[in-house]
């Protein structure tokens, strides 16, 4: 089963402290060599982003960033897991690592599982 971690939290929040990078590179990379997972990464701020939206039938580009985010997608991962339940001590134990090497912070990891093509009948 393929689930994807989305890490939120208040943009304000600022950069990573050196120490939780690291500890995150050393997990990502027990986990990428386990072969659990598939592909992650940080994302910017919002201010270096663009939000293109369908509204009434029309299309909008409103350049970040946005004032009105109060928490916003900060990262994300992928993994292939057995489970629901694998995925989500996955998102503990990620969890663990900001609350012993980034004191104060706070946000959270929302765990789904996702879905493909052959997820889905064919209409046909």
């Amino acid at each position: 089963m393929r689930f994807m971690m989305i890490v939120k939290s208040n943009e304000r929040s600022g950069l990573p402290p050196k120490p939780l990078i690291d500890a995150i590179g050393k997990l990502s990379e027990e986990a990428t060599k386990a072969g659990t997972m598939v592909g992650s990464g940080g994302l910017g701020p919002t201010a270096l982003g663009a939000r293109v939206r369908l509204s009434r039938g029309e299309i909008s580009v409103i350049d970040g960033p946005f004032a009105e985010a109060k928490e916003v997608v900060g990262g994300y991962a992928q993994f292939e897991l057995t489970s629901k339940e694998e995925a989500i001590k996955s998102a503990v134990k990620f969890m663990e690592l900001h609350k012993q090497l980034w004191p104060g912070w706070e946000g959270e990891t929302e765990v789904r599982q996702m879905f493909g093509p052959e997820d889905f009948p064919c209409n046909g």
